[in-house]
């Protein structure tokens, strides 16, 4: 059987060194947008190393943040990948990442769940620095065709949308280039670069990474509704609903509550077809 539950969960987790320093933060922002106009006092903050903070969702990325696939070579696990989606990501955050940093990555298959048709594996990386616990991130993997294998069927965590208007909606241009640039820190899938290869995967041309969209949302977040502070920033999750494509423009809507911000991202020019649903950053 492609997938052994019991066999993956008890696998001992994967544990490597990880570091990055400003050029990977510096990085990251641009790949986001980060950086327009460019000497803009907020932008400055994501752009120029004296002035640096860090957008928790960079934990995704930290130490080129394959943890992912790492995972999908765990002791159980043999899928195939042409069937894998990204179906989900949070990140919770133990503190506020460092602009520099040396740390211990430990990543383990948390859950196996059966949906009948397919399986979702839940991937989960716990990153600690000498000071203690950074940050624990969880990546939710969706596989075809490898349900049916008798498995608990898991959570179904949707979040309702408050009834009434959001509370602000800023609009985010993805630039031409912008998939070129994220793709450096270090997603290589050539889904987001080569159109031969989009083609093949059944898309007109290449199309944006779902973590990057993941990030841009997170800042719009940060940037308005929480003052321009990336520490109080305390959790963050998402489901992966849509694609959107480099040249196009996400809407973000929030929805601010005690605590937290319900957060609805799609793609204007597609008459806001979804992108990323049941989305919530939890806050100080």
């Amino acid at each position: 059987m492609p997938i052994d539950a019991a066999k993956a969960l008890a696998a001992a987790p994967r544990q490597g060194d990880i570091a990055w320093d400003h050029k990977d933060i510096q990085l990251y922002h641009l790949g986001l947008g980060a950086g327009l106009p460019a000497t803009d006092p907020d932008e400055l903050r994501y752009t120029l190393e004296s002035r640096l903070h860090v957008l928790p969702s960079f934990a995704t990325v930290a130490g080129a943040g394959m943890a992912m696939l790492g995972g999908l070579a765990a002791p159980g696990i043999d899928v195939n990948l042409a069937a894998v989606l990204h179906g989900g990501q949070a990140v919770e955050l133990h503190r506020p990442i460092p602009v520099k940093g040396r740390a211990t990555s430990s990543a383990k298959v948390a859950a196996v769940y059966d949906k009948g048709k397919a399986a979702v594996i839940v991937l989960r990386t716990e990153v600690a620095d000498a000071d203690g616990p950074l940050w624990t991130s969880d990546a939710q993997i969706f596989v075809k065709g490898e349900g049916g294998f008798g498995g608990e069927r898991g959570p179904s965590v949707r979040n309702e949308l408050p009834q009434r208007a959001p509370d602000r909606v800023e609009e985010r241009h993805i630039r031409e280039e912008q998939a070129l640039l994220y793709r450096l820190s270090g997603d290589w899938n050539p889904l987001h670069a080569d159109p031969e290869f989009a083609k093949l995967a059944g898309f007109d041309r290449p199309i944006l990474h779902g973590l990057c969209s993941y990030g841009m949302a997170l800042k719009a977040v940060v940037d308005t509704a929480l003052g321009g502070d990336v520490s109080r920033v305390r959790a963050y999750r998402t489901r992966f609903a849509g694609i959107v494509f480099p040249g196009e423009t996400l809407r973000v809507r929030m929805w601010q509550e005690p605590g937290r911000v319900q957060v609805s991202v799609t793609a204007v020019e597609r008459d806001d077809a979804p992108v990323l649903a049941d989305t919530v950053v939890e806050h100080a």
